[in-house]
């Protein structure tokens, strides 16, 4: 196996690899990051998500660019103001003490902020294609210089509608770049594309990885953000043995959640960003040791753990992304053992929930959370079982003279329905354990879809009634406000049946169907 040592990184890049806790390269990174570092050529990388693609050309363009140009030296495009904010945090967590400056830009964040941060001078931009076009007609954004582009998900900005954006942005860059490719899939727009705008460039392709790990039962509960403290305790306390690891989206979530669970008398600490070196591998060797029991963590924090026989992970906040639920859940059901994924959700959070079980091709099943009395009930069963072993054990001779005297006075019976009390009545105490609300997330509504035809492609009504009917049978009365304009067009579905009909599109947008996809904000 490759060490990050032998793909020519420096000292300093090794260093931060080291403090984050990545402790190999995945096969992407090896193929990609020596090329980059050694090479002149454009690079074109297959690889499924959750396989690195961010570190294996952020690394390298860390590595050679100088430090505070003022002037942007590189750009990076991503398909969702998401994975713009992923991408950037990643390379800011990568470029150590190296003086660069990462920003993200996208749509909905405000535009005055980006200004402000773009006028400072900004080494490298990482944005969605409509924002940054906007930035370069505005001429508050200038790329002519760039020694680097990259198209991160290019696959996903083809099916979400933007190559001709990323086109016209690619034609304001000069011809002293290198340009990175990376996609999942490669299909013949995708190609063109790397053969129209790139100058010779190798391709490198990892083999196509399962996405989810098939030794993961997968599982998410319903619950208000008020109560995920509320049902994460009762997950702990009814699995037997639980050793695991909890997501939260932010360090201030990490440590809010692991100081709950250490007041509780919880084994438990916090990993995040803002944890130094050596204070990470303490908690980590008490982690691998089992000194405690449960390690709350951003995502970042807890890339390169290598921690074996997890029987749990637990995404207290759900991930951002597919890419992240896939890192995630590999943590566990590693060496042939199964182990659990737990996902908590809101009400609102349920689309994005269906969108990484698409994406991420998860099967992930709804479940009820324990009840307190089924959850008190598993500790009795527990405590009973440890007081059962001790007494095969034989306990040792202090105690036992301590019982001979309370036998002599008492009911054996009172005794130990006295010590039960004395050692177990906060735990198995209903008043323990807050009440948690019944939620329930509303799919009845309605969801507004984008359809990249119109009329001068001849889209009628009735065509695009049609078209949906043969594609997965949904009646004509469920599509409401229709639209066929001169270019696009717009239709309405009830929440289940969009979901149902993207489903069954998916990988099928070929020829003269028309193709449809979640209509973006501000489109109308």
């Amino acid at each position: 196996m490759e060490s990050f040592e032998q793909l020519g990184l420096s000292v300093e890049t090794l260093s931060v690899l080291k403090r984050k806790g990545f402790e190999e390269p995945t096969p992407i990174q090896i193929k990609v990051i020596p090329a980059i570092l050694a090479g002149k050529k454009d690079v074109v990388g297959q690889a499924q998500t959750g396989t690195g693609k961010t570190a294996a050309f952020g690394l390298p363009i860390i590595e050679l660019l100088p430090e505070s140009s003022k002037t942007v030296q590189a750009i990076v495009l991503t398909p969702t103001r998401e994975l713009a904010i992923q991408v950037a945090e990643e390379i800011n967590s990568l470029k150590g003490k190296k003086r660069l400056s990462i920003v993200p830009i996208y749509g909905g964040q405000a535009m005055e902020l980006q200004l402000r941060s773009l006028k400072k001078g900004v080494d490298i931009v990482v944005g969605t294609p409509g924002r940054v076009l906007d930035h370069l007609k505005r001429r508050t954004l200038k790329i002519d210089k760039i020694s680097f582009l990259v198209l991160d998900e290019a696959d996903e900005m083809l099916n979400m509608g933007f190559i001709e954006d990323v086109q016209e942005i690619m034609a304001h860059t000069g011809r002293e770049k290198r340009t990175m490719l990376f996609s999942a899939t490669m299909p013949l727009e995708i190609i063109t594309i790397a053969k129209k705008h790139m100058r010779e460039y190798d391709v490198f392709k990892t083999t196509k990885g399962q996405l989810t790990v098939s030794q993961t039962d997968q599982v998410y509960f319903e619950v208000s953000v008020a109560d995920k403290f509320e049902a994460l305790c009762r997950i702990i306390d009814i699995e037997e043995g639980f050793y695991g690891l909890v997501f939260c989206r932010t360090k201030v979530d990490v440590d809010t959640v692991a100081n709950h669970l250490i007041e509780r008398g919880y084994g438990a600490d916090a990993l995040h960003g803002d944890i130094t070196q050596g204070l990470r591998e303490k908690i980590l060797n008490k982690f691998r040791k089992r000194q405690i029991n449960i390690l709350v963590a951003t995502d970042v924090a807890a890339r390169g753990i290598d921690v074996q026989d997890l029987t749990h992970v637990i995404n207290f906040s759900l991930p951002q992304d597919p890419d992240s639920y896939v890192h995630r859940i590999g943590r566990t059901g590693r060496a042939g053992k199964e182990g659990t994924a737990i996902t908590f959700i809101t009400p609102e959070e349920y689309r994005k929930l269906q969108f990484i079980i698409r994406s991420a091709k998860a099967d992930i099943r709804k479940a009820r959370l324990p009840r307190v009395k089924d959850v008190i009930k598993t500790k009795k069963l527990r405590i009973k079982a440890d007081l059962e072993d001790i007494i095969k054990k034989q306990p040792q001779r202090e105690y036992l003279e301590m019982s001979k005297e309370l036998l002599s006075e008492n009911r054996p019976e009172d005794i130990l329905a006295a010590l039960l009390q004395y050692s177990f009545q906060d735990e198995l105490s209903e008043k323990s354990y807050t009440e948690i609300g019944e939620v329930t997330v509303d799919v009845k509504g309605k969801t507004r879809l984008f359809v990249k035809q119109g009329k001068i492609d001849g889209l009628t009504r009735n065509k695009l009634i049609g078209f949906i009917r043969n594609s997965c049978k949904i009646p004509g009365e469920k599509i409401s406000d229709i639209q066929i304009l001169d270019k696009f067009s717009f239709i309405t579905l009830p929440f289940h049946d969009a979901e149902r009909l993207l489903a069954s599109l998916k990988g099928r947008r070929q020829g003269s169907a028309p193709f449809i996809m979640k209509a973006k904000k501000g489109r109308e």
